[in-house]
């Protein structure tokens, strides 16, 4: 009776040790974070770095080669229309060595003898011309009388025209080897510091603020150096590259967001022009890539933007498609399944792997057009771990006090 007792109790020790491994060995509810799939506005955007201009500027440069004088203006400084903003004084040339000035005397005087040549030309010409004109005029008295033909009258007539021809290019030929012999002449005698010191006033083309001083200090410049960059500070535009894939997705007119620019609130812009050829960028991993730049107008009053200048740095969202309904999930709660798109779904306390058809995505978001509908409960973040018909249950939020 006694060994009968013992064995229940070793029976019923056994059963309960057995219970417990069950229990601890029993796969227990996974935690994961959820969300819910849901209905409302969608908007796909290309997003891009962007930089402001000046959407008219000017740049002042030199008329002539000389020594610009400072330049007092700073940038930032206001300025009218025909205001002088640089002084350009025009230097002496270079004297000549002594090879150099042997070669330019040896021009003058060969200039000097074509020009004797061509006005001996001119003579030899004029005389031709007077000689004819008088032979022209007794061939027509003796026409009038009848005693030549009409024949040997246009003869005449037509040799006096030559003559004056070669009279006119005899002239023309002696004008231009005068000419040559100033030319000569002035490399050989270079001006005067008196006859080359003034000084050209460079007057602004248009009213604005100068946005950058090229030239400040005193200094020889070339013809068409540029000196200064004159511009109207409040007709800004936004310039932005994107890539040349996602340019053709742009159009002229699309919304536009400009974020992340200093200021609290977000600034409206509508896209101007996508222009229609592009370049070739290297990124910063060194790859090349084609991008088009897409300039942009604010929509917003100036007193809005008022902070900003040329050449500031912004952050762009071109809007190329939005929807107001949408049936939209976390980009997070998708996972890839073969070519397809998934999604674990929670009912009852346990996760179901559903697969999903995805329309446009944002970085944050993704439209769902089929495989869910709303208030449905999805995985954020499914981990590895996670499979098919697998017990789940929300994790917690901790705040901090």
């Amino acid at each position: 009776m006694r060994g009968l007792l013992l064995n229940r109790r070793l029976l019923g020790f056994v059963a309960i040790v057995g219970g417990l491994l069950a229990v601890a060995m029993w796969p227990g509810a996974i935690a994961v974070d959820m969300a819910s799939a849901s209905r409302g506005r969608l908007t796909v955007t290309i997003d891009e770095e962007g930089i402001t201009r000046v959407r008219d500027r000017f740049v002042v440069s030199s008329p002539l080669t000389g020594r610009v004088l400072r330049i007092e203006l700073e940038p930032g400084d206001a300025i009218k229309r025909g205001q002088p903003v640089a002084r350009v004084r025009a230097e002496v040339p270079p004297l000549l060595d002594e090879r150099a000035r042997q070669e330019a005397q040896a021009a003058v005087e060969s200039a000097r003898a074509a020009l004797g040549r061509a006005k001996a030309d001119e003579q030899r010409a004029r005389a031709s011309l007077d000689q004819m004109q008088r032979e022209l005029t007794r061939i027509r008295e003796l026409a009038n009388h009848r005693v030549v033909s009409p024949q040997e009258l246009e003869a005449r007539e037509a040799d006096a025209r030559v003559a004056e021809a070669s009279l006119n290019a005899a002239v023309f030929s002696a004008q231009a080897a005068g000419a040559d012999l100033q030319r000569a002449i002035a490399r050989l005698n270079p001006a005067t510091p008196e006859a080359t010191g003034r000084v050209i006033v460079v007057n602004s083309p248009a009213d604005g603020v100068v946005l950058k001083r090229l030239r400040e200090s005193e200094s020889l410049v070339p013809a068409g150096q540029p000196l200064l960059e004159i511009g109207d500070p409040r007709r800004l535009e936004i310039v932005a590259d994107v890539l040349s894939t996602e340019a053709v997705r742009i159009v002229p007119g699309a919304r536009a967001f400009i974020e992340h620019w200093g200021g609290d609130e977000t600034l409206e812009a509508k896209v101007r022009r996508v222009e229609p050829a592009g370049f070739t960028k290297v990124s910063a991993l060194g790859v090349e890539e084609q991008r088009v730049n897409v300039v942009l107008d604010f929509v917003n009053p100036s007193a809005a933007w008022s902070a900003l200048g040329d050449a500031y740095r912004v952050e762009v969202r071109i809007v190329v498609w939005e929807a107001t309904d949408v049936l939209k999930v976390p980009t997070s709660v998708l996972f890839r399944e073969g070519r397809d798109w998934a999604a674990y779904t929670v009912k009852d306390g346990r996760a179901h792997r559903t697969h999903v058809e995805v329309g446009r995505q944002t970085g944050q978001e993704a439209e769902v057009t089929s495989g869910l509908v709303e208030s449905d409960r999805v995985v954020v973040h499914p981990p590895d771990t996670l499979t098919d018909n697998a017990r789940v249950t929300e994790r917690s939020v901790r705040t901090s006090r």
